[in-house]
């Protein structure tokens, strides 16, 4: 599990088939078998030495994201997993990408900037609930049949590989996973469904 909040912005260093290297912060201790998000993707450390990580990659992970893309220096957004009893600072995150979206365009709106994101097949949003976009949790406006809006504060533009991004460009995106419980889960509110568990 993840919150969204992103640790370190760092650069790949090698991509193959089923492996990915990527510079991590030298502070970082990593143990083989632990998670970390690179833009969103959770992946499994295999291998790891002071300021580098080896991933794992799967040709299902490679398929459904945009991390077949990346090329040595891309600079890539690193979270660790949360540890059970840490706050969650941000919102639920798992990792677990559904897809790739393309960024229609990003304004300047005050001191923050409104990214306007392609909705995928299948996108699970909610006017003001959260999206992960390349592992950075954010909260979603602006539903439109073909795209969505999402507004980046300074820290975050700043701080992240979100600044880094072109018009055009992919973004591995990870929908509202309470969204996606309760639309798997219910069909619709029904007088029966509330009754059925209690709330009548």
């Amino acid at each position: 599990m993840f919150t969204g909040i992103i640790e370190a912005v760092e650069k790949v260093k090698s991509v193959s088939s089923g492996k990915l290297e990527v510079a991590v912060p030298a502070a970082w201790s990593l143990a083989d078998g632990e998670s970390v998000a690179v833009n969103g993707a959770c992946l499994t450390v295999t291998g790891h030495k002071p300021g580098l990580a080896v991933f794992a990659v799967s040709p299902e992970s490679f398929s459904r994201t945009t991390l077949g893309r990346l090329k040595p220096g891309h600079a890539v957004n690193l979270e660790r997993a949360l540890a059970v009893g840490a706050r969650l600072g941000g919102h639920f995150v798992t990792g677990h990408i559904d897809g790739a979206a393309r960024l229609l365009g990003v304004r300047s709106d005050g001191n923050s900037r409104v990214i306007e994101v392609e909705k995928g097949p299948g996108a699970v949003l909610v006017e003001k609930g959260s999206v992960a976009l390349d592992g950075v949790s954010l909260t979603v406006y602006d539903i439109l049949p073909a795209s969505f809006k999402a507004a980046v504060i300074p820290h975050t533009w700043a701080n992240t590989a979100l600044k880094d991004l072109k018009r055009g460009g992919l973004l591995n995106v990870e929908y509202d996973i309470l969204g996606k419980y309760a639309a798997a889960r219910t069909p619709g509110i029904t007088r029966a469904f509330l009754e059925e568990n209690g709330f009548l």
